[in-house]
Parts: C-alpha cells; sequence; structure tokens
C-alpha cells in the first residue's frame, strides 16, 4: 500500500489521535515558552538590576530575543534528526528539553541572592527552551502534514498555530487565575511568578511519554525504505529556491504573530496605560478568537488555494499594519484595544493559518524537517525575536511609530514572495513522497 493511499483510507478517529499525539506536546512546549512573555511584567525585577518598568522590560525583551538565537541551532539538530531517525523521536526529546528549560526559571534565585548569576541563568534556560522550540516546529509541521490526507491538509495542518496559540492563552488564563482568586499583586510579584514554570514542567513530562505512543508517519517510512541521500545542509543547500521562499514568507508574518500575540500585554500597559490585569484580558479574549480563526482559513486554503491566503495577508498587512497599531497605542478602552488587537490578528490569521503547511509542501520527505525548520528559524531569530526588543527601543528612544512602519515594510517584503511563488496546494511535494527517488 502507498504512503498516499495509506493517508487516504485513515479512519477519521485514527487521524484525529494522530493530530492529538503530534500537538498535545506542541501545545506544551508553547505554553512553556510563552509564560516567558505572558509572566515578564512581574519576574523581570528578580532578574535584572532595579531601574524603570521601561528598562526591566527590555531586559526580559532582550533574553526573549536571546532563546530566539537558538531556534536555528534546534531547527538544525532536530531537523537532521527527524529526517534520519523519525519525526517521533524528534519530538520526544523536543519536549524534554522545553520541561528542563522551564524549571530551571521556576527555581532560579533572584538578583538580589545571587547577583549576575540570576540573568545568567535566566539565559541558560531559554537558550535550551530555544533549541527545543527550534526543532519542534519544523518537526512538528512536517509531522501534520503528513499526517493528513491532500483533500483537508490545509485544515488538519492549521491546528499548529491551534495549539501553538492555545500554549499562550493557557499561560494567559493561569494568569487572570492567580490575578483575580489566587494571589495578590504583591505574592505575584514576590514568588507567585514561579508558580506557571513548575506548571509547564510538570505537563511536558506527562506528554514526554505521550509521544512516545505516537505513530510514526507514512512519509517517513518511504523514506527510510528508499535510498534518497541522508538529511545534511549540503543536501538542504540542492533546493535554494525553496530556502528562499520559506525565509521570504516567513519574514512578515513572524513580525505580524509576534506583534499581536505576546506584545500586546506589554504594548497595552506600556504605551496606553492599561493595568497589567486589563492587558492580559484583553490578550486573552483576542487570542481566543485568533484560535477559532485558525481552521477556518485552514479549511478555506483546501478550497482556493494557499496563494490567494497568503496575498490577502501581504496585502492587508502592508495597507493596515500602521493604523491598527496606532490603533491600540490610542485606546481609552478595553473594548476598542480588543477590537483592535483582534483586527490585527485576523489579518495575521491569512499567514498563520497555512504557514505550516505551504512550508511543507516546498520539500521532499527525505529532507523535509530540516527545510521547514532551519530556515524559518533563522529568520524568526533575527525578526521574530527581535519584534518586542525593536518596538521596546523605539519607543525608550521616544519615537514609537518608527515600529509601526517597520511591521509595515517587512509585510511587504513578504508579498513580493507571495506574489511570485507557486501554490504549493497545486505542487505538493507531500503528494510524490511515495514515488521511487
Amino acid at each position: 500500500m502507498t504512503a498516499t493511499a495509506t493517508a487516504a483510507s485513515m479512519t477519521p478517529a485514527r487521524r484525529l489521535r494522530s493530530i492529538f499525539s503530534g500537538s498535545a506536546g506542541n501545545l506544551v512546549e508553547w505554553y512553556d515558552w510563552l509564560a516567558y512573555s505572558s509572566f515578564a511584567i512581574y519576574f523581570a525585577p528578580h532578574f535584572f538590576p532595579k531601574g524603570d518598568r521601561n528598562l526591566e522590560l527590555l531586559n526580559s525583551a532582550a533574553v526573549f530575543a536571546v532563546g530566539f538565537l537558538m531556534r536555528p541551532i534546534g531547527g538544525w539538530l532536530m531537523g537532521l534528526f527527524a529526517d534520519r531517525y523519525g519525526r517521533r523521536t524528534a519530538l520526544v526529546w523536543s519536549v524534554l528539553l522545553m520541561c528542563s528549560g522551564s524549571l530551571l526559571i521556576a527555581i532560579c534565585p533572584g538578583y538580589e541572592r545571587i547577583g549576575v548569576a540570576a540573568p545568567i541563568l535566566l539565559v541558560l534556560a531559554r537558550l535550551i527552551q530555544g533549541v527545543s522550540l527550534g526543532g519542534e516546529y519544523g518537526t512538528s509541521a512536517t509531522y501534520l502534514s503528513e499526517m493528513a490526507d491532500k483533500r483537508h491538509r490545509g485544515f488538519w495542518s492549521s491546528f499548529q498555530y491551534v495549539t501553538m496559540v492555545l500554549g499562550q492563552l493557557i499561560a494567559l488564563l493561569v494568569l487572570i487565575v492567580m490575578q483575580r482568586w489566587l494571589l495578590t499583586e504583591e505574592q505575584l510579584n514576590a514568588w507567585g511568578w514561579r508558580i506557571p514554570f513548575v506548571i509547564g514542567a510538570l505537563l511536558g513530562v506527562t506528554v514526554m511519554f505521550l509521544r512516545r505512543t505516537m505513530q510514526e508517519t507514512e512519509s517517513f517510512h518511504a523514506v527510510a525504505r528508499s535510498d534518497r541521500p541522508k538529511a545534511s545542509i549540503r543536501e538542504l543547500m540542492k533546493y535554494p529556491r525553496e530556502v528562499l521562499t520559506v525565509i521570504g514568507l516567513t519574514l512578515g508574518g513572524t513580525i505580524s504573530y509576534y506583534t499581536y500575540t505576546t506584545y500586546p500585554q506589554k504594548f497595552l500597559v506600556n504605551s496606553a496605560g492599561f493595568s497589567k490585569a486589563q492587558a492580559t484580558q484583553i490578550s486573552a479574549l483576542s487570542l481566543i478568537v485568533f484560535i477559532f480563526l485558525q481552521p477556518l482559513f485552514g479549511a478555506l486554503s483546501d478550497r482556493i488555494g494557499r496563494r490567494p491566503l497568503l496575498i490577502a495577508f501581504g496585502v492587508l498587512g502592508t495597507l493596515l499594519s500602521y493604523t491598527i497599531l496606532s490603533g491600540i497605542a490610542a485606546s481609552t478602552t478595553t473594548q476598542a484595544a480588543l477590537a483592535w488587537v483582534v483586527a490585527g490578528l485576523a489579518v495575521t490569521s491569512f499567514y498563520t493559518s497555512i504557514n505550516a503547511v505551504v512550508k511543507a509542501e516546498l520539500f521532499p520527505a527525505h529532507i523535509r524537517a530540516l527545510g521547514v525548520g532551519l530556515p524559518y528559524a533563522l529568520t524568526l531569530a533575527i525578526f521574530g525575536g527581535t519584534a518586542e526588543l525593536i518596538a521596546l527601543w523605539f519607543k525608550q528612544i521616544g519615537h514609537e511609530p518608527w515600529f509601526y512602519w517597520y511591521v509595515t515594510g517587512c509585510t511587504a517584503l513578504s508579498l513580493l514572495v507571495y506574489a511570485t511563488m507557486r501554490d504549493t496546494k497545486h505542487h505538493s511535494r507531500i503528494d510524490r513522497d511515495h514515488e521511487p527517488a
């Protein structure tokens, strides 16, 4: 039986179990990764010398960006591992690394107790998590895309971002519960911020055992049975057009994603004047809407193609980014702020819902996890991971609107790629996985 036939004959229940197995760990990894951003307003004073709030947030954002620098290494190492030894094994190791980083943050003493060792250990934890997440994205995108059937590949693969956003939403919900019902503001500032990282470490251990029972994809089995070359950087460089396409289509999308998902908590407090609790609630509500948009847009791509959605993101992002970000900064009510953030996320959904499957469809199976993960992680490290840092730096020097133009310009560059690339729905390499080399 061919890989294509196997995928087509998979029952809905079996497919759902496979998607759940691949997605549960993705959720936990993103919870661990983004708990840092959600709780940064509370733990930043503990890891750095005391100063003004914007400087403390700037320092924490710098560490957030440093974690992204390790993601290309994770995309390289885990991508090679996944292409050579299987998607399942790579995903097990990925979640183990992530929960190790969370545990380190949870137990690390503060600056007042151990001095400069505190930010050093914080950086170390984020480096470990960066390696983990760098490998998670490419391998998870590959796994979900390979498990889906051709007719519904956009829909099923969109659950990668559903679980990514759910991870962040759960981190925010943990914060809301702690803010409203469990702890006082003083307790959150003193020690309560450690709790979400303990939760993340425990969840990571649980999911690690779940992932050990995952089913390997037929695409990988087909590669293992073939005589195709082993995954390597040299082999990846045989696909320069595909690599450059991943970089170009990621550029604007990753900046937009982090601008409207992780940055609003700081943006709403630091620029619009909302309280920490209000900013958390606005972010949480906007992410709920964002989650439901992913499978809707993913399913739409199965009908009309991937490229029209990417072009829609590029056009709307270029035209509206400045207006949306200005609207967030000028908001005086939670309703207005929520509407503006949701508008930004709606535009971003044209990219997030399908970007994983588009990248997976560009590469043959023997190099797919590496091809998806490494160029994506490189672009993310340079642009996505530094989005908050650049925004706060522009704020610090008194030119915050420059960041709005920065988002606009990067989206416009990606639009050029979307306008010239082929529609991967109609030229998918995944459909040819069962063909002999």
